[in-house]
C-alpha cells in the first residue's frame, strides 16, 4: 500500500476509491434489491424451470441453454484476449508514455504508473474472466440438471419439485455470475479514463454508474420483464 501511494498522487488515490464505490454500490443495489432487473429476471428464470417440468419435448429448453453458453463463451473468449493485450501493452510502457505525452492532452505519465494501470485493467478483464467461465459451466450443469427431470407425468410430485428447484437454482446462478461479468466489462470502460486523468476516472465512474442504474431500476426492460405483477 505505501508503494502505491508513493506512485500515485492522493487525487488517484481518490478517484479509485470513487470507481471502486460506484461498482460496488451498484453489484449490492442490483442484487439485493428487489426493484432491479436482475433480480426480476431471477423469478422469471425460476418461472422457466417450472413450465419446462410440463413439457414432453424439452427441445426449447436446450436450445435456450445452448444460447446462453455461448454468450457466456463469447465474452470470456473476448476477456482472455483482452488481458492478453495489457500484457501485451506493458512490454511497450516506453513507447506508450511517449504517444501519451505527444498528445495534445496534457496527459503526464512515468512508466511505472502507466505499468500498474494497465496492470489493474488486466485484473478486471482477469476478473470477468473468471466469472464468464464459471457462468458458462453453470448453465452447463443446468442443462444436465433440466434433462435429469422426470418425465412430465411426475410433474406434481416431490421429485419433481426438488428438481425444478435445483434446474431453478442453478440456473439463476449462471446468469448472476454472467451479470457480474458483464458489469466488469462496463466498468472497466470508466476505467479507461483513468489513463487521461484522476477526474476523467470520477467522471466516467458516476456516468457509468448512472447509466447502468437507469437500465436496472428505471428502463423499459424492467417494465417487459413484468416489474410489479408478480
Amino acid at each position: 500500500m505505501n508503494a502505491f501511494a508513493q506512485i500515485f498522487s492522493t487525487l488517484d488515490l481518490v478517484a479509485v476509491g470513487v470507481f471502486l464505490a460506484a461498482w460496488t454500490v451498484h453489484h449490492f443495489l442490483s442484487e439485493r434489491s428487489d426493484k432491479s432487473l436482475n433480480v426480476v429476471m431471477a423469478r422469471r428464470r425460476r418461472e422457466w424451470m417450472a413450465r419446462m417440468a410440463g413439457r414432453d419435448a424439452r427441445m426449447p429448453d436446450s436450445i435456450t441453454m445452448q444460447g446462453l453458453q455461448n454468450g457466456t463463451a463469447f465474452f470470456a473468449s473476448t476477456s482472455l484476449i483482452a488481458v492478453g493485450g495489457g500484457l501485451a501493452a506493458l512490454r511497450a510502457s516506453r513507447e506508450a508514455v511517449d504517444v501519451f505525452a505527444a498528445l495534445p492532452l496534457g496527459i503526464a505519465t512515468t512508466p511505472q504508473v502507466y505499468e500498474a494501470k494497465v496492470l489493474g485493467f488486466c485484473a478486471i478483464f482477469v476478473y470477468a474472466f473468471f466469472k464468464f467461465v464459471w457462468s458458462y459451466r453453470l448453465f452447463n450443469y443446468c442443462s444436465i440438471l433440466i434433462v435429469a427431470s422426470p418425465p412430465p407425468a411426475m410433474r406434481d410430485t416431490r421429485e419433481m419439485e426438488v428438481a425444478v428447484e435445483r434446474a431453478a437454482r442453478m440456473n439463476i446462478e449462471g446468469g448472476r455470475h454472467f451479470n457480474r461479468g458483464l458489469r466488469a466489462l462496463f466498468f472497466v470502460l470508466a476505467y479507461l479514463g483513468w489513463f487521461v486523468s484522476p477526474m476523467v476516472l470520477i467522471g466516467a465512474s458516476l456516468i457509468v454508474f448512472v447509466v447502468l442504474y437507469r437500465r436496472q431500476f428505471n428502463s423499459e426492460p424492467m417494465r417487459a420483464a413484468g416489474f410489479g405483477e408478480d
